[in-house]
């Protein structure tokens, strides 16, 4: 079975005990965030490995080191084939700071992206930026409804019935 299948069964089990759920998650988000202070203090070198050397590099078991491959897999340069994944399947931790950053941003990260690492990534203007970006992104904007009385938003200065809104049916 691939290690994939295998992470999100145990990690999203809906027959779990919910304690040890939480226990998982708990220990999962400690590790990753170990994980990401090491490779945010080199972000230019291209850690590549098998998925068992990696676990091993950072002191983590393979589940763990699965989990991580999956949440990071949209922030790299190049995807990882993580569907298909086993212990000596080779993989690149290659990411692309602003991508993984705002990606921290839309999960609601704040233990990632307020890394002090990011420091030396980003000043805090540029941090700020990219987060304001990333929230802007997902931000759905309803244009205002024209009412029939309202002024009529083409300029004319009649009413929206009497004029753009006659037409519309």
């Amino acid at each position: 079975m691939a290690l994939l299948k295998q992470w999100r069964d145990m990690a999203y089990s809906e027959t779990a005990n919910k304690g040890d759920l939480q226990r998982l998650w708990t220990d999962y988000f400690a590790k990753e965030k170990d994980i990401y202070a090491e490779l945010l203090k080199t972000p230019d070198e291209a850690v590549e490995g098998t998925v068992k050397e990696l676990a091993d590099k950072f002191g983590v078991d393979i589940m763990t080191m699965t989990g991580f491959l999956d949440g990071i897999n949209d922030s790299l340069k190049k995807a990882n084939p993580i569907e298909e994944m086993e212990e000596d399947t080779k993989v690149s931790l290659d990411f692309d700071n602003e991508l993984l950053y705002k990606n921290m941003v839309a999960a609601g990260a704040d233990w990632l992206y307020d890394l002090e690492e990011w420091n030396d990534i980003f000043d805090e203007d540029k941090r700020k930026a990219l987060y304001r970006e990333q929230k802007q992104s997902t931000t759905i904007r309803k244009e205002q409804k024209v009412y029939p009385n309202d002024p009529c938003p083409c300029g004319s200065g009649k009413k929206y019935k009497k004029c753009c809104g006659r037409n519309a049916s």
